[in-house]
């Protein structure tokens, strides 16, 4: 499943985010390429859960040709079950299992890094998923929940479950965003398991995709906010590995940016896209040290249209000689 491409790069993913992680942004990177794969932002599954109505909010064909795998959260091993089957049904290639969510709202109910409390429930409700569908289920964790006392207790349960590979953000639910991941815990969990792991946390450049390769031997990697940042972060990674150096242009960008707005409903009030399209842009000019001088000035504007903060933003662009 995590295959390295001809020139020995290893499998791509983009990782699932909550929130400016949402389908306008897939269609926009998956428009620029270079990834293998994507994890659709988690579907919740609460008690009582109408499931035929919730799994309509993953569509396979999203960024067709690019799978676009779906993640699903919840604590009750019955409709998790439920769900995974409604979403294999629906074409899903793969199920995820997000055991990382940090949201104190996700882990009062028991879900998300919540599940990391206990190894032995994270495993039933990890197996009740395997067991009710035949496409390949796997789990996203994170190291802990308050400290990594059961990280791995946590790796071995989710490894007997049957799911096929773990991908790891190798910092505590108290932790959140906030120090650097420990990418220590991920080659930690290598010399553990027995089934692949996907590497994930701090990979904002190339230099630090080598690096946690190089430092985990991990056999893949999920990329999240650094492609919020750099849009081409997985065609650099590819071009390394294949001894070149990738060339992007000014119409790579605006084509980018032009199919997020236009894959935002037309019902998104004026207010809201200008709203979207600021905070993508502020996760793009804090990735460019010479646009990041300008990030406040593009957070403030007061432009009335999206095309307008747009151009605002393509002459900041040009002025750097980007």
């Amino acid at each position: 499943m995590l295959k390295q491409d001809s020139n020995g790069c290893p499998h791509l993913q983009l990782a699932p985010m909550e929130g400016v992680g949402d389908a306008c942004f897939r269609k926009a990177i998956a428009s620029v390429g270079g990834l293998d794969e994507a994890v659709q932002d988690f579907i919740r599954v609460p008690i009582k859960a109408h499931i035929p109505s919730l799994s309509k909010a993953y569509r396979a064909d999203e960024i067709s040709p690019i799978p676009l795998a779906a993640q699903i959260m919840g604590s009750d091993t019955h409709l998790m079950a439920e769900m995974a089957v409604a979403l294999a049904l629906r074409g899903a290639p793969r199920i995820d299992i997000n055991c990382g969510c940090p949201s104190n709202t996700v882990t009062g109910k028991g879900a998300g890094s919540s599940l990391l409390k206990d190894p032995k429930f994270l495993n039933e409700v990890a197996k009740s998923v395997v067991e009710a569908v035949s496409i390949p289920v796997t789990l996203k964790m994170r190291s802990g929940y308050e400290d990594t006392s059961l990280f791995t207790e946590n790796l071995l349960a989710a490894q007997e479950s049957g799911v096929r590979y773990i991908s790891i953000h190798p910092r505590t639910k108290v932790e959140g965003y906030g120090p650097p991941a420990k990418w220590e815990l991920i080659a930690q969990a290598k010399e553990i398991l027995s089934i692949p792991v996907v590497g994930n946390g701090d990979i904002v450049t190339v230099e630090d995709a080598l690096n946690i390769l190089k430092m985990t031997r991990c056999d893949g990697l999920m990329i999240g906010r650094g492609a919020i940042m750099n849009p081409f972060i997985f065609h650099q990674i590819k071009s390394h590995f294949a001894n070149k150096k990738y060339q992007r242009t000014q119409q790579d960008l605006i084509h980018y940016f032009h199919t997020y707005l236009t894959s935002m409903s037309r019902e998104t009030p004026l207010k809201n896209q200008i709203g979207k399209l600021k905070q993508l842009l502020g996760f793009f000019f804090k990735g460019n040290e010479r646009l990041l001088e300008h990030r406040k000035g593009i957070l403030a504007s007061r432009a009335e249209t999206p095309q307008a903060l747009l151009e605002q933003a393509y002459t900041l662009y040009r002025d750097t000689n980007l």
